[in-house]
């Protein structure tokens, strides 16, 4: 990147302004330090936009649906209001189906439970846990990590290919790796998936923060996120795709809500009509504030513009990128290589560190948040660190101490609310601690890297 095009990226696409950005945090080696939050991957700050349109509302909460007070009015007002805006972000087709989750593992298990009964799922073993795990069976077929987009495609494609053609198949894939970062080819994916007569529910949490998500240019049947990772973190997420095979399936969760008629029955039992809209699979009271919040997270991305949030990203994703590149001494994980389009997640080793030592120091020394470990996403890892896939491995913890061979990465990620000093910082303290050591001694407790007192 030319001088001219890092300074305009400066001046034009500036951070947008999240919660935390000025909190401080005490430093091993003395003094204290604003805090710079590098793990937007796990969970990414509220937006300011987010917080304030949440406490504005917070006096006026009510009950959802059925209440007929001013307050519940308004709020299943606010509820339903917020399904058709985030319905327009994902640009979902006019009969599709959007159900509110507390997050995509939640909106995940809910499609596996709405799978017809002999549908067959494909799944690369290189997705999150939250997309590979929910599918337990012996319908499932696990894909080999692909290390091209194309190879991706022709994998799949020769799996469904030998599959029975007359049964239901779902393919399940992520739209960006929540280790490398990496895009995966969803659209041609999504075509090859409906070439064999199979559908395709896309994981999009490491992608809707990042860039426009579209259901239908895609041409996906689902797309499941967590409001967490799109700056609003208050325990919602959204399933959003075709009505049809949810709306056959048994409710998610059994209860007030889903239920439009319940009667006794001769025998003794009870009779149950279920909603055929989204409130089949919402039962329970509604956390209204989490979908408001969503709701609200999609209008300010929108409005903020993609294109300039994508352009600073890429910028960002330039400088950790280079900084690193002038270190030996660190290898950085890819699948597609170095020339792959991603998003503001890097994950990568260092020669002669354990992991958790080096993401502690990155913490108590310089006030840097990372994360290290295996990030949930076990069997792409270790293909990636080209470790034994049996070996035991706990999702985030240490699995040696400071100055043993690890088997754990680190990964920095970030996004629109990341200032610039927040990067460059974490680029010198890698290098100054590949070349100086550690300021502290560090010990293992209760399975972490943490500071010796």
């Amino acid at each position: 990147m030319s001088v001219s095009t890092a300074a305009s990226a400066q001046t034009v696409c500036a951070p947008l302004p999240v919660l935390g950005r000025d909190v401080t945090v005490p430093l091993v080696t003395g003094g204290e330090v604003t805090y710079a939050a590098l793990d937007y991957a796990a969970s990414a700050p509220a937006l300011q936009r987010v917080w304030d349109d949440v406490a504005a509302y917070a006096p006026y909460y009510g009950s959802v649906h059925r209440g007929a007070g001013y307050l519940s009015q308004l709020s299943t007002d606010l509820f339903e209001n917020a399904r058709r805006t985030v319905a327009g972000f994902l640009d979902c087709r006019p009969d599709d189906q959007l159900v509110f989750t507390r997050s995509t593992t939640d909106s995940l298990n809910l499609l596996a439970r709405a799978l017809p009964a002999d549908c067959q799922v494909f799944v690369f073993e290189t997705e999150h846990h939250a997309s590979l795990l929910p599918w337990q069976d012996e319908r499932v077929t696990y894909l080999n990590a692909p290390r091209t987009p194309r190879q991706a495609v022709e994998t799949l494609e020769r799996a469904l290919a030998d599959r029975d053609p007359y049964g239901p198949a779902l393919v399940c894939v992520t739209g960006a790796s929540n280790v490398t970062g990496e895009l995966w080819p969803v659209r041609e994916l999504a075509a090859a998936a409906h070439a064999h007569g199979a559908r395709i529910v896309l994981d999009a949490a490491q992608l809707a923060p990042h860039h426009p998500v579209s259901v239908q240019d895609l041409d996906v049947d689902w797309i499941a996120f967590s409001g967490h990772k799109l700056y609003a973190p208050f325990g919602s997420g959204v399933l959003a795709g075709r009505a049809d095979w949810l709306q056959a399936a048994e409710p998610y969760l059994a209860g007030g809500g889903a239920s439009r008629k319940v009667t006794r029955r001769e025998d003794g039992g009870v009779a149950v009509e279920w909603h055929e809209s989204a409130a089949r699979h919402e039962a329970g009271s509604p956390n209204v504030i989490g979908a408001y919040s969503i709701a609200s997270a999609c209008k300010a991305l929108t409005e903020a513009g993609f294109d300039t949030l994508v352009a600073r990203e890429r910028y960002l994703i330039e400088k950790v990128r280079s900084g690193l590149a002038e270190v030996p001494e660190v290898r950085i994980l890819s699948l597609f290589g170095d020339d792959a389009p991603r998003v503001g997640v890097i994950s990568f080793v260092v020669e002669g560190w354990n992991s958790s030592h080096f993401a502690a120091a990155l913490s108590a020394e310089y006030g840097i948040g990372v994360r290290d470990g295996l990030f949930c996403a076990h069997p792409l890892v270790r293909t990636l660190l080209g470790s034994d896939p049996q070996t035991q491995g706990e999702c985030g913890a240490p699995e040696a101490a400071p100055g043993e061979k690890s088997l754990n990465a680190i990964r920095v990620s970030f996004g629109a609310g990341t200032p610039d000093e927040h990067v460059e910082r974490f680029v010198n303290a890698v290098k100054e601690l590949v070349r100086n050591g550690a300021k502290w001694n560090y010990r293992t407790e209760d399975g972490r890297c943490v500071p010796a007192v």
